[in-house]
């Protein structure tokens, strides 16, 4: 069984994730094959836009296989960096596509996830959507270009909440923070292909997503833009979960004890990627530096002991190896964010475009 059926049905060229048993989360293979078609169809006109769903009905992509990727860390074969300089440039590359690519994030959508859909040009959640970057929780960090997605000034802090407390997003949540743009009922979704078989252009695909959009429950993330842009406001995260705690809105204390349950190393560490991702140029930037740091970071204890407790045992209580925000060093973030890793080959060559198309 193909892990990701690759079609074409008149001018539209589809990609459907197949591993709904393991809620169509992205191998290395599957990566690769979504690449490869996406470069086939770059320059065949009789391919005008492209979709990409999920088999199944619990969801787009739970993300990256991470239990594989723990799996070859412990075996002494770490492959993160192929891993992620795979999946990396298959963000940049569905960012810049020069055709339209139809995303449909309808149910759980995390992680690899969201970096497949919230890059495509049109990005569409249901009633059923639930978009979460969860990463924090594991002992790692928002990446997938996510540091990108969730730094753009329009967003006020939401984006920051989204990283370190982690809350799981509504349809109407995954608009507020732009990480989608139209909603369809998911009854509808069938209707999808037949409404953008024929599509010429960007422009088209638009008009006929439009025709099929439905309305949204309210979520809570708008609500939110005041409360986080105060709570969340510079670069001291102590100062932040302290804030959050005292405000008297009920979302705010919450997000305080979600944040404490995460790991001190990765929430400390995010924070500084985001606060970095808003002075750089643009995604590939982004990806650039959430690439080095996704290879340090997944060779410490609290990436394998995160994955452990979320994927493996399961008993949701990792034993982090660092306690207490206070006692995470800056020395120990300089390792995990590198500006230059001597000998090391950057994600993109120095003669790719460095802009977005």
């Amino acid at each position: 069984m193909n892990d990701v059926i690759v079609a074409v049905d008149g001018t539209l060229g589809r990609l459907t994730l197949n591993r709904p048993k393991a809620l169509n989360a992205l191998s290395l293979e599957m990566i690769r094959t979504i690449d490869a078609a996406l470069e086939e169809w770059r320059n065949d006109g009789a391919v005008k836009a492209i979709l990409v769903d999920g088999a199944g009905e619990r969801g787009l992509c739970a993300g990256g296989d991470i239990r594989w990727l723990y799996d070859s860390i412990l075996a002494g074969a770490s492959r993160a960096e192929e891993f992620f300089r795979a999946e990396y440039r298959l963000n940049a590359a569905i960012a810049e596509y020069p055709k339209p690519i139809v995303a449909l994030a309808d149910g759980i959508v995390m992680g690899g996830g969201v970096g497949l859909s919230s890059h495509a040009s049109h990005r569409v959640v249901t009633e059923r959507s639930i978009l979460a970057l969860p990463e924090v929780g594991i002992g790692f960090f928002p990446d997938i270009g996510a540091t990108y997605l969730l730094s753009r000034p329009s967003l006020g802090e939401i984006g920051t909440h989204v990283a370190l407390a982690t809350p799981r997003l509504s349809a109407d949540d995954a608009l507020a923070a732009e990480l989608a743009e139209y909603v369809i009922a998911s009854d509808h979704l069938r209707d999808v292909p037949e409404a953008l078989r024929g599509c010429a252009d960007a422009a088209e695909v638009g008009q006929a997503l439009c025709a099929l959009a439905s309305g949204v429950e309210p979520g809570k993330l708008r609500a939110a833009r005041g409360w986080t842009r105060e709570c969340y406001a510079g670069d001291d995260i102590e100062a932040m979960v302290a804030r959050l705690d005292a405000h008297p809105e009920p979302e705010a204390r919450a997000a305080a004890q979600e944040i404490c349950r995460k790991s001190p190393i990765s929430l400390k560490l995010t924070l500084r990627m985001l606060r970095r991702a808003r002075r750089l140029p643009d995604l590939r930037a982004c990806l650039e530096v959430e690439f080095r740091t996704a290879v340090q970071i997944t060779s410490m204890p609290d990436f394998i002991e995160g994955v452990r407790a979320a994927v493996v045992d399961k008993d949701r209580n990792p034993r982090w190896s660092i306690l207490h925000l206070g006692d995470v060093t800056d020395e120990l973030l300089d390792r995990l964010f590198p500006a230059v890793i001597p000998g090391w080959t950057p994600l993109f060559d120095e003669g790719e475009s460095n802009r977005l198309r």
